[in-house]
């Protein structure tokens, strides 16, 4: 299997992702992969899913992986049937970190318990 073919799930969320100016090479058993997130969280998917194929510490990739807008860890667009504390817990792992995200979005929301589809939420860096 070639080192491409063993990353090829990484090459496909960045393509999901919209990873801007990739640039993908293979020299010597090693793959290069450059490119730019929108976000931190969108180049933590990347990283968190090349160490899930190729360990903790893979010496056969190469990632160069910047951020675009580094002001926040992501912008998220609420769905139907979210809280701002499943949101929390789906960024941060800890339901309660809600009340950062609301602190984030006073320009937008009034109550941390009312908020609706299709809002752009700023989920800071905590």
């Amino acid at each position: 299997m070639s080192v491409k073919a063993k990353y090829q799930p990484v090459l496909d969320l960045g393509e999901r992702l919209g990873i801007k100016d990739g640039n993908v090479t293979e020299e010597g058993g090693t793959l290069k992969v450059k490119g730019m997130a929108q976000t931190q969280y969108e180049k933590d998917l990347i990283w968190d899913k090349i160490k899930e194929i190729g360990g903790e510490k893979p010496s056969d990739i190469k990632a160069n992986i910047t951020v675009e807008d580094d002001s926040v860890y992501h912008r998220h667009v609420v769905k139907s049937g979210e809280s701002l504390s499943k949101i929390a817990k789906h960024y941060y792992g800890d339901a309660m970190k809600y009340k950062e995200i609301f602190s984030a979005n006073t320009s937008i929301l009034n109550n941390p318990d009312v908020i609706y589809p299709d809002q752009v939420l700023v989920i800071p860096k905590v």
